[in-house]
């Protein structure tokens, strides 16, 4: 995909077929914001006077010549980035623009593709140090510039916030963005709030890449021409046709084939792709945003995941902390699920006894937001007064607590805590300190605290007393 520039490009050159020349390269190659200059002592007054992306400036030229601009330039505007493109192949001139402030130096004839992979290269460099410039902005700013991008994000964690702050930094990157987290924090969420930050609005297009094989893959993203293979009919473009100016999101990315891994490296790194059964070259357009549930670095190490697919996918990395380490936003959600539920259920909403949140802060969910949500509608179902018990609740994490905490694993577990103690503690020791813990994270709560434990409320009573 072609980085669009801010601002205009500005050719300089005194031969107008030149720079004719080079207009029309740069506008069949996407680039429509073109300035050209013929008189060289009028580019001056216009860079004082106007915000450019990149000046590609001749060398030998009357009035003004080429390297005595390029001074004026640098000393007016360093920021600004100047490419010489000149027919003087002369060590010594090139060495000298170069130490003058030039980026670049390239000898006509240019050859279509240096040229424009020349003003790439700048465009991504100064891309770059707007979202780095962008990055520390937000980082130091108090509040979003933005909202309405994470309306569906219910959130009040500042962990949250700061990774809110740094998704709109990356919004308008063309880059790839790698969205890791586990199993229920809500990762497409975060890829529908890229796409909302985005400033080119094609479509959203969404696909589940696990399962598929090398094939089946290449014909999703890439499509076909008809008679491609066999039982494919009519031509049928591919997603990333249909994402054009938009975002193509790859959900489950570490499951991906090595086969289909190097086709997606190969898509971000030359930014084309021939469709299946076509050898018509066709343009990448769209925004890639991934993701996982996978340690991909675990992969990596197994030789499952490519190093280089996963350091060109994680230019823009987003991590999103699971529900355990944000439990201040556990009432938050819990009231816009209850809310939820019952209007999807048709029943009033109950309201919740205080205790409820404490009782969901203890549990540690580790199907994250999708497993308190499921606590929640479930418990929404079973309630038939206007007072929502805890019943219902304590019932799904009791249940939720035995699948991870089985027979099978509990031995594991358990040597895994005293294999490195040489003594092993009192049954006594252990006892108090689980009624501590538990205690503690019901905020003495002794119901709450007892159901932890799955001990009664008078056994637990009992054993306080004991203390």
């Amino acid at each position: 995909m072609n980085l669009k520039p801010h601002d205009p490009i500005v050719i300089v050159d005194d031969e107008k077929a030149i720079l004719h020349s080079m207009e029309f390269t740069f506008r069949s190659a996407g680039y429509n914001n073109i300035v050209v200059f013929q008189q060289s002592e009028k580019v001056l007054s216009y860079l004082m006077e106007n915000p450019v992306e990149v000046v590609f400036l001749d060398i030998t030229m009357p009035v003004v010549s080429g390297d005595e601009l390029l001074v004026k330039i640098h000393a007016a505007m360093p920021e600004l980035p100047v490419i010489i493109i000149t027919g003087l192949n002369d060590v010594k001139m090139a060495v000298s623009c170069m130490q003058c402030g030039a980026v670049d130096y390239l000898l006509k004839p240019v050859e279509r593709n240096r040229l424009l992979s020349a003003l790439q290269n700048v465009l991504e460099l100064r891309n770059l140090k707007r979202q780095n410039l962008l990055l520390r902005e937000r980082l130091l700013s108090g509040s979003l510039s933005n909202p309405e991008a994470f309306e569906h994000i219910i959130t009040q964690n500042q962990k949250m916030q700061s990774i809110f702050k740094y998704m709109e930094a990356i919004g308008s990157s063309y880059e790839p963005v790698l969205i890791q987290g586990e199993t229920g924090t809500g990762k497409e969420l975060f890829a529908r709030a890229v796409y909302n930050l985005y400033p080119y609005k094609g479509d959203y297009v969404s696909v589940n890449v696990a399962g598929l094989d090398d094939n089946m893959f290449a014909d999703t993203l890439f499509g076909h021409v008809g008679g491609a293979f066999t039982g494919a009919g009519a031509t049928r473009p591919g997603l990333i046709d249909k994402a054009e100016n938009g975002v193509l999101f790859l959900d489950e990315i570490g499951d991906l084939s090595l086969a289909s891994q190097i086709k997606i490296l190969r898509l971000i790194h030359e930014k084309e792709y021939y469709p299946l059964g076509s050898d018509l070259l066709k343009k990448a357009n769209c925004r890639i945003v991934v993701a996982t549930n996978a340690n991909l670095k675990e992969k990596m190490n197994q030789g499952t995941f490519r190093k280089d697919l996963f350091y060109r996918l994680s230019v823009h990395n987003i991590q999103i902390p699971p529900l355990r380490e944000r439990k201040d936003d556990i009432k938050l959600l819990a009231d816009y699920f209850i809310q939820m539920a019952s209007d999807e259920q048709g029943k009033s909403q109950p309201t919740p006894v205080k205790e409820l949140y404490q009782l969901l802060k203890t549990y540690s969910y580790p199907g994250n937001v999708r497993e308190l949500r499921a606590i929640l509608y479930n418990a929404v179902s079973r309630h038939s007064s206007h007072v929502m018990s805890l019943e219902a609740v304590s019932d799904s994490i009791k249940y939720n607590v035995e699948e991870v905490f089985t027979p099978e694993n509990d031995e594991q577990q358990m040597k895994s805590i005293f294999h490195d103690l040489d003594d092993l503690p009192t049954i006594k020791i252990l006892e108090e300190y689980l009624i501590r813990e538990a205690m503690e994270r019901s905020n003495n709560n002794q119901g709450i605290a007892a159901g932890i434990l799955g001990i009664t409320r008078q056994t637990l009573n009992k054993k306080l007393k004991k203390e």
